[in-house]
């Protein structure tokens, strides 16, 4: 059976003193949750997570990174500075990441890339727009991301990988898919990757991130295709995302 990872990404929040309490509060709460836990923070607090982390259960990582190793590259962290801060985890191709900041499904799989030649494992995230879905092309949206990323790298490269289902509409909105919705593009990314390699497919993590709650958790992740969560706001207080947590 899969194990199912739960990573909080606590996008351009934080502080020292706020940090602090809420990782002392997740590290307390870890003896009743029996998924791999994750969190995801700004750059600036890397060397705070992993002081307060190392040794611990819970792994941490970035919430970006360039896909250039080196160079004039003015503000871009890379994977081997993501690796002096003993990160396991770098989220690439979030939605906020190709919607503000307008990466493409090509550097994205750049950046899957450069990570997974780190040695970091990417979270890759993948996922539909409203409009996309009114339409009934969430499939080949979500399709065309993958592909992406499978003709660069291989489909192979899944097994050292995680993908994380994030429908656009339901980011930051309180609207969750529901559990048969997201359960159904769960079902077909891992049936198109079964199509290439039935071994990657049966051992892949997916992860489902859209408005996940401590009262809607445990519910989507019993879907047979559902693997834990990338959790957004509910990561940033500790009791909502250890109850998420406790769920997986």
């Amino acid at each position: 059976m899969r194990r199912k990872l739960v990573a909080g990404n606590w996008k351009m929040h934080g502080s020292l003193a706020d940090n602090d309490a809420l990782l002392t509060a997740v590290l307390a709460g870890m003896g009743e949750v029996g998924c791999d836990v994750a969190v995801c923070v700004p750059h600036p607090y890397l060397a705070q997570a992993q002081a307060r982390l190392a040794g611990s259960t819970v792994a941490w990582g970035a919430q970006n990174m360039s896909q250039h190793a080196k160079g004039a590259y003015t503000g871009e962290v890379s994977a081997a500075m993501l690796n002096d801060f003993g990160c396991r985890y770098v989220i690439v191709g979030h939605s906020e990441r190709r919607a503000l900041y307008g990466e493409s499904d090509q550097v994205v799989a750049e950046k899957y890339a450069a990570a997974q030649a780190a040695g970091l494992a990417p979270i890759l995230c993948v996922g539909e727009t409203l409009n996309e879905r009114e339409e009934c092309i969430t499939e080949q949206v979500v399709g065309r991301q993958l592909d992406a990323v499978i003709e660069k790298c291989g489909v192979a490269s899944l097994a050292k990988a995680v993908i994380a289902y994030e429908p656009v509409w339901a980011i930051g909105t309180g609207v969750t898919a529901t559990p048969d919705q997201a359960q159904a593009v769960h079902a077909f990314i891992r049936g198109k990757i079964r199509a290439l390699d039935a071994a990657v497919a049966d051992n892949l993590v997916i992860q489902y991130g859209g408005s996940v709650k401590g009262s809607n958790a445990a519910e989507l992740f019993a879907q047979p295709d559902i693997d834990g969560g990338l959790i957004g706001g509910a990561s940033l207080v500790a009791e909502d995302f250890l109850a998420i947590c406790k769920a997986g």
